[in-house]
């Protein structure tokens, strides 16, 4: 899943190199969270939210078919 978020985060930002994903498990679930570049934070949330929705409906399809729980918080 950190590979997958990674990917995707790298296709999106003008600088890839800044791009990091940090897995923090908990109780119930892992939750992934995304760094980048302050500069392409918009970018990677896009408008009015679309393109963070999009990458967390991705992981979370990925997670389901290894009966997981994941999360993406955008830092």
């Amino acid at each position: 899943m950190q590979e997958l978020v990674k990917v995707l985060a790298k296709a999106l930002v003008e600088n890839p190199e800044a791009v990091e994903v940090e897995t923090v498990e908990e109780e119930d679930r892992t939750v992934l969270k995304l760094h980048v570049a302050q500069d392409d934070m918009g970018r990677v949330i896009g408008k009015q939210g679309r393109i963070a929705k999009a990458i967390r409906t991705i992981v979370k399809s990925a997670a389901t078919r290894e009966n997981k729980k994941v999360t993406v918080d955008i830092d």
